[in-house]
Parts: structure tokens; C-alpha cells; sequence
């Protein structure tokens, strides 16, 4: 299975993911990338991308990240996060790109960078616990 093949069902099967809207752009061991296209609600009161915005998609692209170094068997759950804003994030479209720094048997360290529009405007440091998943 493929890094991108490995990684698809964690975007498919979020709901809330899938309610915010963002996409999979590809998908590395290692690494994985993503976009979102800022719509209205995607704001806060100032017209700033929200921060919950920023930070969701920095802790889910660094999990999938992480989830390309896992078995197949296990799945990504957040144990640790911490965001920095660097600037106000205001524009058409968020990228993100996430790399895990330092791959684990039970907890993973990745990074995760967001730009709007180019422009640099978070950097997410988390670590990520390596868990069983319940096969339904």
C-alpha cells in the first residue's frame, strides 16, 4: 500500500474533517500535504482565518503524516500539541505540509507548516501517540 493509499481513509472517514473541507494533496513516507480553500466560515469575527482552523489542519496533515510510518494495524491519536501563529491568516487557500522529525513505536514527533496564500502563517510541534485500532 502506497503512502497516499495508507493515508486516504484517515481524510474519507473524519467528519469533521470533511465538514471544515480539506483535501489531500499527496503523500510521502513521512510526509503528507494539504489544502483548504477559505470560505466564510472558515473566519473569525476580524476576518482572519480562525486559529481552530489553522491548528485542526496542522494536527491532522502531521498525523497523517505519522500514519504513513505505522502499521496498518494501528492508527494516530494526538497526545501533545503546541502552535505557534506567526502572522494573521487571511487570503484564498491554506497548504500545509507535515513531517515526522522523529518516528516511534508508541509516540511519533512531527512538524507541521501552514502558508495562506504563500505566505508563512503557523508552525505545529505535536507528538503523536501509536495506538491499536479497533477493527469494526
Amino acid at each position: 500500500m502506497t503512502p497516499l493509499e495508507r493515508v486516504q481513509p484517515v481524510f474519507d472517514r473524519a467528519p469533521f474533517i470533511q465538514l471544515v473541507g480539506y483535501e489531500l494533496l499527496g503523500a510521502g513516507v513521512g510526509w503528507v500535504e494539504t489544502a483548504l480553500k477559505v470560505k466564510p466560515h472558515h473566519l473569525q469575527q476580524h476576518g482572519y482565518v480562525h486559529a481552530g482552523v489553522l491548528t485542526t489542519m496542522a494536527d491532522h496533515t502531521g498525523g497523517s503524516a505519522a500514519t504513513t510510518l505505522i502499521p496498518e494495524t494501528a492508527s494516530i491519536l494526538t497526545a501533545q500539541l503546541a502552535i505557534n501563529f506567526l502572522r494573521a491568516a487571511r487570503g484564498g487557500e491554506l497548504r500545509c505540509r507535515a513531517q515526522v522529525i522523529k518516528p516511534g513505536r508508541t509516540l511519533s514527533v512531527t512538524e507541521a507548516d501552514v502558508h495562506c496564500d504563500g505566505s508563512h502563517v503557523a508552525r505545529l510541534h505535536a507528538t503523536m501517540a501509536v495506538v491499536e485500532r479497533e477493527l469494526a
